[in-house]
């Protein structure tokens, strides 16, 4: 995988102390006054009367308390302006060592070739063929970041409308899966506003990195999958000072890509690349969302689940799991007998109670 730089930041190769500093800049005063020492003693006629060469006389080597008070002056400040170059001055040693790992930058997940982009595309129809629709605007982008010659996959956002339980989530994990990227799941409706997405300053009880950033850190990729399910429904949260804090005003910076590119994290106070971000947001209902945040995605509307569509998700999971067949029928007519169809997350669940019972171990 290729490797891009992520933060606006420097990490020096070697870092000087300020007690080596000082040592140094000692060691350089006293060669600097032994040279003018023996320039003296050298030369015929000098400046310096009899009295005051041979009166009081001190080596060159030995440094006065004003000598040591200027070099621990010069010293912090040199410290103080590395510091500062770096960008990351203002951190706490156990932070500036925890964005450490992004010194040699962070990989980029690719689609090497129109032809695997065909691939993956089939292979995700395959097991979600009523997810159509998202899975046409995903191999689309497929090909096309392999057409512009990019480092890496980028994926625009994308908003999956449509009834609950079809599997929205879960079909953005498994595009995470297939194309070999991170992933991580937040949920609208429970998390505090957008602290869980951009991250929360400093002065809250609650401050940390956002989950996206954090993801990254302990991946080291920068094109992961973010799944927002239900963010219609998010919180707010508002602050002493009267402050709103919204999950979908958080997420107009970030799904933005000149903003996202030069994005500064409200935790860290430093500029990362969250431009290689692929977005997934799930809603119910999208006409709840603002114009401000649909503007910058692309709404993608999806139907109920049929009969057909779960039968076949239970064949494909009951063979995955190595579920035997007389499972599969059982679900199979029970669903041709209910008025109302299940979700997949009801399916789901059964599946795993069935895989469960018949993995148990025996008792003799």
């Amino acid at each position: 995988m290729p490797r891009i730089p992520f933060i606006a930041a420097r990490f020096p190769d070697k870092t000087e102390s300020k007690d080596d500093i000082e040592i140094r800049l000692s060691r350089h005063l006293r060669a600097l006054r032994v040279r003018k020492a023996e320039v003296q003693a050298d030369d015929p006629i000098s400046d310096t009367p009899e009295e005051d060469r041979n009166d009081g006389w001190r080596s060159p080597t030995d440094l006065g308390e004003d000598d040591r008070r200027r070099i621990r002056c010069r010293a912090t400040a040199l410290v103080a302006r590395r510091e500062a170059a770096t960008g990351l001055g203002h951190l706490r040693k156990e932070e500036r060592e925890q964005l450490s790992v992004l010194r040699d930058g962070v990989r980029l997940v690719t689609i090497p070739s129109e032809h695997r982009a065909d691939e993956l595309a089939a292979e995700l129809h395959a097991e979600m063929p009523w997810m159509a629709p998202a899975t046409e605007a995903v191999w689309h982008a497929m090909r096309a970041s392999v057409r512009s010659g990019t480092p890496g996959f980028r994926l625009p956002p994308l908003l999956l409308d449509g009834p609950p339980g079809i599997g929205k989530s879960t079909w953005a994990q498994r595009l995470a899966s297939l194309i070999g990227t991170a992933t991580t799941q937040i949920d609208a409706a429970s998390e505090a506003a957008g602290f869980a997405v951009a991250g929360c300053q400093r002065g809250w009880s609650s401050a940390a990195p956002g989950r996206p950033l954090e993801l990254i850190l302990r991946q080291l990729v920068a094109n992961p999958i973010i799944v927002v399910d239900e963010i219609e429904k998010p919180g707010r949260v508002t602050s002493d000072k009267g402050r709103a804090h919204d999950l979908t005003d958080a997420l107009l910076g970030l799904m933005e890509p000149v903003t996202a590119r030069g994005w500064t994290c409200p935790y860290f106070r430093v500029r990362f690349d969250m431009g290689w971000i692929g977005w997934v947001m799930t809603s119910n209902n999208w006409r709840q969302l603002s114009p401000p945040f649909l503007s910058r995605c692309q709404l993608i509307r999806l139907g109920p689940l049929t009969s057909n569509n779960l039968l076949g998700f239970v064949e494909r999971e009951a063979e995955r799991r190595g579920i035997d067949g007389a499972s599969v029928e059982a679900i199979a007519g029970a669903l041709s007998r209910v008025d109302t169809q299940p979700d997949l997350r009801s399916l789901n669940r059964l599946l795993d109670r069935i895989f469960s019972l018949q993995n148990r171990p025996p008792i003799h």
